[in-house]
């Protein structure tokens, strides 16, 4: 997998190359590229572009002084695309919203497209059930329970925790690649810490989602029926708040759309992208 070294530190990334339109998928806490291994296939001339950010499964610590808050993995994200200079780029974005925050930071200059999949929005970082881990994660001893408690399958699987993203569920072997960084790496569990203890208070975040309604380019907000994190309502202040938006919601789906329902997210994607005017490279659409 190809690297580049930022200025937070080294990003792996996947890059399926060629000439089509670029998308850039990024991923949950604490996931990693894989997360959309059921659409990237699907997503016929079209150039995705992965890069695995510094949320717990990335592979390779960041230097000890990197900023790793909302705001400043937003900026991360900047980075990347200019150091790749990548352009009228389609940023996509599931669980994790903060690559929202490029909005509020002035860094969409590369940026034609944004897509919203059921991802934090509002005041609702971190979301859900997920907001009792960044607590433990504050108190003595409660990294060190953290760790024990994403070495153990019951957890990583209960309706409780990371089970409740999907109601497929995810397979065992491809969440133990997610968690496996921040468990076996001081450092990158050090990042991961670092990243979910530091969601802005609810009034910095209200302020910094008004902001939104700066970008007036296309968006795209797909969210989910069953959600269990993201708030159905989200998805309809999301798209109301942009003066070119569209909202679909999808049936029979939990958080993770590209795991429950990867061929409709795609159909709903490349609907959208054609329409906006990102064209596949092989001029085929719909597939």
């Amino acid at each position: 997998m190809p690297r580049i070294e930022l200025s937070a530190g080294p990003i792996d990334y996947l890059d399926t190359g060629g000439e089509g339109p670029v998308l850039v998928l990024t991923h949950g806490l604490p996931m990693n590229e894989t997360q959309w291994r059921k659409v990237v296939p699907l997503l016929h001339g079209y150039r995705c572009v992965l890069p695995t950010l510094p949320l717990g499964g990335h592979r390779t610590p960041m230097h000890a002084d990197a900023d790793l808050t909302q705001q400043g993995l937003a900026r991360l994200l900047a980075e990347f695309l200019e150091r790749l200079d990548l352009r009228d780029v389609t940023v996509v974005m599931n669980d994790w919203g903060g690559p929202q925050f490029l909005v509020a930071e002035g860094c969409t200059e590369r940026v034609a497209r944004l897509v919203f999949v059921a991802c934090e929005a509002f005041d609702n970082f971190p979301p859900g059930s997920a907001k009792g881990l960044a607590r433990l994660l504050r108190i003595p001893g409660g990294t060190k329970l953290a760790v024990w408690l994403f070495g153990r399958k019951w957890f990583r699987q209960s309706r409780q925790a990371y089970g409740a993203l999907s109601l497929r569920g995810v397979p065992d072997e491809v969440m133990r690649d997610w968690f496996e960084p921040l468990t076996s790496d001081a450092n990158v569990l050090r990042d991961f810490v670092k990243f979910a203890t530091s969601a802005p208070k609810r009034a910095r975040l209200l302020e910094l989602s008004e902001r939104l309604r700066e970008f007036d380019r296309p968006v795209l907000v797909v969210w989910a029926d069953r959600d269990k994190l993201m708030p159905r309502a989200h998805g309809r202040r999301l798209a109301a708040l942009f003066p070119d938006s569209r909202l679909v919601e999808i049936a029979s789906s939990g958080t993770l759309i590209p795991e429950d329902q990867p061929e409709r997210l795609t159909e709903v994607l490349t609907g959208f992208l054609a329409e906006t005017g990102a064209v596949p490279a092989d001029g085929v659409t719909g597939r």
